[in-house]
């Protein structure tokens, strides 16, 4: 995919740097990330959930933070003892990971639950009363004439 300029936008515009930078990074691969895998959904109008698959992580060995827009899920398995079982074949991913996804403006983190191998992270959009539309009351002019105002001769 061709890179696209964005700095003739960024003369005419205020206050959109974070929108062109975000839309620079969707060009970059992300390196081919797959693990863990994770869904996306909206359960309300205003309401979301990312559920990832985290089999073998133990709730103090995920840690989620949310920081300016963007929200950040590691995940780091304890260090196994040396007199562990030993393993004929390992299929259950143990490695460390990061995540990180980008939440909208006033997308705010509500919980997270680790239930049967699966991270349920909550959100919700708390958008505030001053940015929500309202309905503009129309006034009655009350049948009143619109008064003339002449001019006056010099």
């Amino acid at each position: 995919m061709r890179h696209v300029d964005f700095s003739p936008l960024y003369r005419s515009t205020v206050g959109f740097d974070r929108l062109f930078s975000m839309l620079d990074t969707l060009g970059q691969p992300d390196n081919g990330q797959t693990y863990p895998p994770y869904n996306i959904e909206r359960t309300g109008d205003d309401a979301y959930r990312i559920s990832m698959a985290v089999a073998g992580f133990d709730e103090k060995e995920i840690s989620i933070e949310a920081h300016r827009n963007v929200l950040t899920v590691k995940g780091e398995k304890a260090e196994e003892r040396e007199d562990a079982n030993e393993f004929l074949y390992r299929g259950i991913a143990a490695r460390a990971f990061e995540r990180r996804f980008q939440l909208a403006d006033f997308v705010e983190v509500k919980g997270a639950e680790l239930k049967n191998g699966l991270l349920h992270i909550e959100l919700k959009r708390n958008i505030p009363e001053e940015m929500k539309p309202r309905k503009i009351a129309i006034a009655n002019g009350g049948g009143k004439k619109a008064q003339q105002i002449e001019a006056k001769a010099a």
